[in-house]
């Protein structure tokens, strides 16, 4: 079973395997309709197109964020619709980062599949590496997935709120430094983090050629961050509950495990005028 990542060796000989399920997550937040016409255009054979507002995001109430998590019979049946039953290997992938894959990667655990990975190096590296892509889109045929929330692995506004000002509780901030610190913010009507929040990029995770760095490295990058704290009181968040997933998945990795999340982010942080905002750090 296959939990964190795979590489194009890994996945090539099970591209046709009924077992495993590709999915395709590409996205961008500036064109939202683009990844899916990059997936018509060419993707792994047998994936499968998972939109990130489509699917990996539940009704917007313009006060819950920008990306908020679907109710989970919502998921049941999207994850059902894509081909997922309990025993199925998941392989999940972008164009490159895995910041899209991230998303699906933390969601199907949430759930309780733990058969996830994402491909390291994305579309990209498959690519590289002289592995086909094929046009159109792909069908499949319907799977019953079975899961339910893991309790305890995601806070809500309020719980983070309530937890300001604890010191054995660490929120982590995966923006940029920028937006972390309220420069050039344009995502979100408001600039700045939670107050206490350490900022650490996601993109930090990765090498040059955007696969993952050694759980080594990462471990080595991370320790800085945490500073010997019990990573389950250590909260990840970000822009809209995106990029805060990769840097669950770079733990995982790294062989840290327990880290939650804040899926609302900034983006249900901020839409609150009364709760306190800082630029500072």
């Amino acid at each position: 079973m296959h939990t964190t990542l795979v590489s194009p060796a890994d996945l090539a000989p099970h591209v046709n395997d009924p077992s495993w399920v590709i999915v395709d997550c590409r996205f961008d937040l500036t064109d939202t309709g683009k990844g899916e016409l990059l997936y018509r255009a060419g993707h792994i054979p047998g994936a499968r197109y998972a939109h990130l507002d489509h699917h990996l995001s539940g009704a917007k109430t313009g006060t819950n964020g920008r990306h908020p998590l679907p109710a989970p019979d919502q998921l049941i049946r999207t994850f059902s619709e894509l081909g997922i039953s309990p025993n199925s290997q998941v392989v999940v992938y972008d164009a490159d980062s895995s910041m899209y894959a991230g998303r699906l990667w933390w969601m199907l655990r949430w759930m309780g599949h733990d058969a996830v990975a994402v491909l390291d190096g994305g579309l990209a590296r498959w690519q590289r590496e002289g592995h086909a892509v094929r046009e159109g889109e792909e069908t499949a045929a319907a799977a019953h997935f079975k899961g339910a929330p893991r309790a305890g692995w995601r806070l809500t506004v309020d719980e983070v709120a309530a937890g300001l000002g604890d010191p054995s509780r660490l929120l982590v901030d995966a923006r940029t430094p920028d937006r972390y610190r309220g420069i050039g913010e344009t995502l979100d009507k408001v600039g700045g983090h939670i107050p206490g929040a350490a900022n650490y990029f996601f993109q930090q995770n990765l090498a040059d050629d955007k696969t993952f760095k050694s759980p080594q490295e990462l471990q080595a990058q991370w320790a800085q961050i945490l500073e010997g704290r019990d990573p389950k009181a250590v909260v990840m968040y970000c822009g809209s509950g995106v990029t805060a997933c990769h840097n669950l998945l770079a733990l995982e990795h790294a062989g840290i495990h327990g880290v939650k999340i804040f899926p609302g982010s900034w983006s249900e942080w901020s839409a609150d005028p009364s709760r306190p905002v800082s630029t500072e750090g």
